[in-house]
């Protein structure tokens, strides 16, 4: 499509920006989706108190516009030539405002943020939890609907918004004179982008970021009005939930000079698996960065556990490592979400996430393990094995399968002859053996046959991870030439929404140039494949797993 703007033709481009934990990025993709300009704003982090996370808004918002600004203008382009702006945000991470005046009341709260841990703590063993669990594990025997065995399963966790929420509302009096008087609006961080760039006119989101929140009916598809009645949440200040793909309105000429039609909001990690075309059931997308995300798309069915255990229920994996319950319908922590509503088609996807990904490459960048994070897979390669070290990767807990906050990182194993290069390939291995233990998770708790895995994220460009990921799960692996799966994504959806892209089938081949993994072949016969050859080493860090496991008293 080409622009007829000013009376004459003009190529036209999409603007796509993903606001993530440490980062704002815009891209101005061409037709053939080649980023044409680029920008990029840090965000940061502000700590007011031990274990609070913020981010200023009116910081936020003005890397928001900087970063577009000097894209287009990297991009030897003008703003008249953008045909749709797609945006794509970190999840669970909110604020309120005035909704008169637009003033935030406070900054907003992060995905990070443990403020609320006292509460989730309390609520999840109080006797109301326990009551409902019991009722609606009766109605589920009684009907056999998955609604109920959701809703019989689930627990509170502090990654979702629900507890920070109710905090805010326990210790900013302003915020309950507001929403007394009708005045106060929620918002997670697309919903605060929209607001500003329409000059107020619109308190929207969009069902990926709703779905993320934990206060959404992903079975209703809806405000769940159970959820916020037992935290006392108003509804009123809830926005409207609108398609992923959807005019969400103009931004205000007063920002760019000229209206630019808002075509999308999508959360970050949908985002990244529309970016990656996994538009069938069975396709898997994993996004290594600071953390792991692995999504499955699920079709037109939210997830819920087959297995169907009940909260605190522990269940033997990897020989001898528990799984409890966390936060979700699934007994061994996939949560189902929304991954777009476009039209009238709905897919979902369930995810699993490992925290502490880059986070661990960082650490031994910090402690000069390496100098360069490029050098870590020469490094890891450079020696025959990890020399019997296990490294376990919970800075933050152990996420799903295993679901224990309490859990502590730990080097495991060291000898006199432990060098640097064992300590790196320990590490390395780590991260591929979550890769390992989420992914048998999504095998046995969704049924689904895999259909493709593409990988993306930072940590995707350690050769030596791919291919150990590659062979312990014995799938073949794509990682893309893109590596801002999220602003492709969002761009995508805001592309098709205006006809400069006209189907999935023209996404798929705009894909760039993959690299790919594949398992390694037995090297000859009676041999032990690549990932028999580990079963010893998976075997000890398991037992590193178990001894790093509830390690931080209450």
């Amino acid at each position: 499509m080409g622009s007829q703007r000013n009376g004459f033709q003009k190529e036209s481009f999409v603007l796509s920006v993903d606001v993530g934990t440490t980062s704002i990025r815009c891209h101005v993709y061409d037709k053939e989706a080649n980023i044409r300009g680029s920008s990029t704003d840090k965000v940061v982090p502000l700590y007011p108190e031990v274990g609070h996370v913020e981010m200023d808004p009116d910081a936020l918002w003005t890397g928001f516009l900087t970063v577009v600004k000097r894209a287009v203008q990297d991009a030897g382009v003008h703003m008249h030539q953008m045909e749709a702006l797609g945006i794509s945000t970190q999840r669970g991470t909110f604020t309120t405002w005035d909704r008169r005046t637009g003033v935030p009341f406070h900054n907003f709260i992060s995905w990070q943020d443990q403020r609320a841990a006292d509460l989730v703590k309390s609520w999840n063993k109080s006797c109301t939890m326990k009551a409902i669990h019991g009722v609606m594990k009766m109605v589920y025997f009684l009907t056999r609907q998955k609604r109920s065995l959701a809703a019989s399963l689930i627990v509170f966790s502090t990654q979702h918004i629900t507890f920070r929420l109710v905090w805010v509302l326990m210790h900013y009096k302003e915020v309950g004179k507001a929403m007394d008087e009708g005045n106060c609006c929620f918002g997670t961080i697309d919903t605060w982008l929209l607001f500003k760039l329409t000059a107020g006119r619109i308190h929207v989101t969009d069902y990926s970021n709703a779905s993320a929140t934990g206060l959404f009916d992903s079975y209703q598809m809806c405000w769940s009005d159970f959820l916020c009645s037992l935290v006392s949440v108003p509804p009123s200040i809830l926005p409207k939930v609108e398609n992923t793909s959807c005019e969400f309105g103009f931004t205000d000429p007063s920002i760019f000079g000229l209206p630019i039609p808002i075509m999308a909001v999508m959360a970050d990690q949908q985002a990244a698996m529309f970016g990656e075309c996994c538009f069938d059931t069975g396709d898997v997308k994993i996004t290594m960065g600071t953390g792991t995300f692995m999504d499955i798309n699920t079709g037109s069915n939210p997830h819920t556990s087959v297995a169907g255990r009940g909260v605190g229920h522990a269940s033997s994996i990897h020989r001898g490592v528990f799984a409890r319950t966390h936060a979700c319908v699934s007994s061994a922590g996939l949560y189902p979400l929304v991954g777009w509503k476009i039209g009238s088609e709905v897919v979902y996807v369930a995810e699993g996430n490992a925290a502490d990904t880059g986070t661990a490459i960082k650490w031994a960048q910090e402690l000069e393990l390496f100098t360069d994070v490029q050098d870590t897979s020469a490094m890891a390669y450079s020696v025959s094995d990890s020399d019997g070290v296990c490294f376990v990767p919970s800075f933050s807990g152990l996420q799903a399968p295993l679901n224990d906050p309490k859990a502590c990182a730990s080097l495991m194993g060291l000898k006199p002859s432990t060098t640097k290069n064992h300590l790196v390939r320990a590490i390395l291995e780590s991260v591929a053996f979550r890769n390992k233990q989420l992914f048998e998770t999504v095998l046995r708790e969704t049924c689904i046959p895999i259909t493709k895995i593409r990988v993306d994220g930072g940590v995707s460009c350690n050769d030596f991870v791919m291919q150990l990921t590659a062979d312990l799960l014995g799938r073949k692996l794509c990682r893309p030439q893109h590596h801002e799966m999220s602003c492709l994504g969002a761009a995508f959806v805001a592309g098709l929404g205006v006809g400069f892209w006209r189907s999935k089938e023209e996404l798929k081949k705009l894909q760039s140039a993959d690299d790919v993994f594949v398992p390694r072949e037995v090297p000859k016969e009676g041999s032990c494949s690549p990932a028999g050859e580990y079963t010893p080493i998976l075997q000890s860090w398991e037992r590193a797993l178990q001894r790093s496991m509830n390690w931080y008293k209450p």
